[in-house]
């Protein structure tokens, strides 16, 4: 079956629904608009409407697997109801209850038509706009919606929007192309579990993999949780965690309160607390456990190692070794999660990758559905007696290493970097296996060289083969995280790993994607000249550039514009007027932010 890229806009008069053929690249594009007719003479006739080729275009979808970009909710109910025999002026009222009411298609009475169907929106990560995945694959063109949703289109007008509406087919394919082996793997457990879950996110995927395993030993459906607004409940502690050497009483008296999202409120007197074990400073949070340096660098050296120890798995196997499940489900769930995880490490064990993957999908995932109060899974003390319960079992560990004369120099959510005489090695073992053996969490270690950290959440780790791991700010550019100047943290990691100097990998790349930033603007941004560059803005930094880019809604100055050069056409070659000083000036306030470094105090001393 061909797989065709779709895309539609939808106007007061006019519409179009334009497909592209992955594998050919074959063309269809069905419209419907008023023609403008001409009698004998040349002159103008009554206007009649072209009329949508439906007949055509059910062919089209009875012998084609469209991919789209919110399809679900859009492109796919709109094309249903033109089928139907609907006007323009018809759809577009469709358009905007679903759009400007924020309505799902069925609140509107479409019932969308029956049609084999990807919709990406959900398998990318992070729920952005498909502009946004574009500059961050660095397409070629990104080009917003080029007339106002409720303009009236002529001729001219339709031939620039089928120009769009074929730039935005090129983003979707090249997201498509991006996300196939995200989507092989969903087809995989499409057909093993034989739920269609290749439009899933890993946590929808979860979700309705666990509902079906539970309802299958329940023997009758589940229903979606209800916890009242309002109410509150309090942390049970583990019996292992009374060997903690802190004080437990604030943590089991503290009330956490559900949100009227359904969100879980952390206590105001744990939110406050400041725990101090050793030089450390730790804080808890609703997401985990995090320590509190600051522009801080550590190394290993003759004397001393510098380790990465962090948990396995551990959310899931906190839920397990705890016995933990919604109580809406009991022991059913128990048994479903615990097989996935037994499938999931024997699948591993094997090198089965595609089983293996799966299932870490559906068990990872699950955990964010325990804080959803529209999901089946919808739990929140099962959210906090697991969260809570890791952050002070890393605590338990901290504390044991310290009071061995072990330093702990950072702790985040799952793991923690310890920085240990080599003499003691032994017994920072020895610490950690009995850690292991009271919780039974497995730990994995990775060993640094350095590591560089502008606080808990962003680093750059050396190890000491010379690769790096990146978080954070300086993690790598990707389909999840925008691009923003590269370059500078491709210098300063370089300076650090092997002593290149900064202006030296800046000025000899010519890789025009290593300098753009990308941001999304909201209502939209214009130039210095107040020439519309859209929703989405790609640009660089020039020399001789001044001002900035602006948003079009109230004139401010989009953040960190200053002197930036638009670029929402990607060009074959680097511009002749970048401004390597700026990213040079960048790289090096990543390296003061970092610790490596002492501040520049001036350019000349800078550029020596």
């Amino acid at each position: 079956m061909p797989t065709h890229v779709f895309d539609s806009e939808c106007y007061v008069n006019y519409y179009l629904a334009m497909f592209r053929d992955i594998d050919t690249g074959e063309v269809r594009s069905f419209e419907m608009h008023p023609a403008e007719t001409y009698d004998d003479d040349g002159m103008l006739d009554t206007p009649r409407v072209a009329e949508l080729d439906r007949d055509g275009l059910r062919r089209l979808l009875d012998a084609a697997t469209l991919i789209t970009f919110n399809g679900t909710h859009y492109d796919v109910p709109i094309l249903t109801l033109a089928l139907t025999g609907a006007s323009c002026r018809e759809l577009k009222a469709a358009s905007d209850r679903i759009i400007k009411n924020n309505l799902r298609p069925w609140e509107t009475g479409i019932e969308p038509l029956q049609v084999d169907h990807i919709d990406l929106i959900e398998v990318a990560p992070g729920m952005v706009s498909l502009k946004v995945y574009g500059g961050r694959m660095h397409c070629a063109k990104l080009q917003d919606l080029p007339y106002d949703p409720d303009a009236e289109i002529d001729a001219a007008m339709r031939a620039e929007l089928r120009t769009y509406c074929a730039n935005d087919l090129d983003l979707t394919e090249a997201l498509y192309r991006t996300l196939r082996p995200q989507i092989a793997l969903r087809e995989a457990m499409s057909a093993e579990y034989g739920i269609d879950l290749r439009s899933k996110s890993d946590a929808q995927i979860a979700e309705a993999v666990i509902k079906q395993g539970v309802e299958a030993t329940l023997q009758r459906r589940l229903e979606r949780p209800q916890v009242e607004p309002g109410s509150s409940f309090t942390y049970t502690p583990p019996a292992w965690l009374a060997r903690l050497p802190l004080e437990l009483d604030a943590l089991t008296t503290a009330r956490f309160t559900i949100e009227p999202n359904g969100s879980v409120a952390m206590p105001p007197e744990l939110a406050s607390l400041a725990i101090r074990i050793g030089q450390g400073v730790y804080r808890m949070g609703i997401g985990g456990l995090h320590s509190s340096e600051k522009t801080i660098a550590h190394h290993a050296d003759d004397e001393r190692i510098l380790v990465d120890r962090d948990v396995a798995s551990y959310y899931p196997a906190i839920i397990l070794n705890c016995g933990l499940r919604p109580r809406h489900m009991g022991l059913a769930v128990s048994k479903t999660y615990r097989s996935l995880v037994e499938r999931r490490l024997a699948a591993k064990a094997a090198g089965d990758r595609t089983v293996a993957d799966s299932l870490k999908i559906t068990i990872n995932g699950s955990f964010g559905k325990f804080g959803s109060q529209y999901s089946i899974l919808y739990s929140p003390q099962l959210l906090i007696q697991t969260t809570i319960t890791g952050q002070l079992a890393l605590l338990m560990l901290i504390a044991r290493l310290e009071a061995a004369g072990i330093s702990v120099v950072s702790a985040n959510t799952d793991g923690i970097v310890i920085r240990c005489r080599r003499a003691q090695a032994w017994e920072l073992e020895a610490i950690v296996w009995q850690w292991e053996a009271e919780t039974g969490f497995v730990t994995e270690e990775t060993a640094y060289r350095s590591l560089y950290a502008r606080d808990v959440n962003n680093y750059i780790a050396v190890k000491p083969d010379g690769s790096v791991k990146l978080k954070g700010a300086y993690a790598q550019a990707s389909i999840a995280k925008s691009p923003a100047g590269e370059i500078c943290v491709g210098a300063a990691v370089r300076q650090l790993v092997a002593g290149v100097p900064i202006e030296q990998t800046i000025r000899a790349c010519a890789d025009v994607r290593k300098f753009v930033y990308l941001r999304q603007v909201r209502g939209g941004a214009i130039d210095r000249t107040g020439a519309w560059l859209g929703k989405t803005v790609r640009w660089y930094y020039a020399r001789g550039v001044t001002g900035a880019i602006h948003y079009k809604v109230n004139g401010y100055r989009v953040p960190a514009t200053e002197g930036a050069q638009p670029l929402m056409e990607l060009p074959d070659e680097l511009p002749a007027d970048v401004d390597f000083e700026r990213y040079i000036a960048e790289a090096q306030s990543i390296l003061e932010e970092i610790g490596a470094v002492a501040p520049v105090t001036n350019q000349q001393e800078l550029f020596a």
